[in-house]
């Protein structure tokens, strides 16, 4: 059974910084692409940052001026999302995600999520 669960979300004021923690099991954790999204009131979810199994980054067009950092420890089946110079839009929930194809789709599965609210 897969589960993903983060955690290190809270409260923070502007120009904080947080680091996010997902940690994975019921699956090879280091054979798949971990990803981070998050979802503010009245909008949709949008990808913040991903890794590949072994370890590159990407990020999204909006955390790719240097403030977010993504990163996983494979032997702890824990991916992690860095955040630095926070900002009041970046609060939201945060969610890991991992999409994990079987023989005839694929299937995204989602931690609970993690509220990360900046204050001005």
């Amino acid at each position: 059974q897969v589960q993903l669960v983060e955690s290190g979300g809270g409260l923070v004021q502007s120009g904080g910084s947080l680091i996010l923690s997902c940690a994975a099991s019921g699956f090879t954790f280091s054979r798949y692409s971990m990803n981070w999204y998050r979802q503010s009131p009245g909008k949709e979810r949008e990808l913040v940052a991903a890794t590949t199994s072994g370890g590159v980054s990407t990020k999204s067009a909006d955390s790719d001026k240097g403030r977010f950092t993504v990163s996983r420890d494979n032997a702890k089946n824990t991916v992690y999302l860095q955040m630095n110079n926070l900002k009041p839009e970046d609060t939201a929930v945060y969610y890991c995600n991992v999409g994990i194809s079987g023989p005839f789709k694929r299937y995204d599965y989602w931690g609970q999520g993690t509220q990360v609210t900046v204050s001005s």
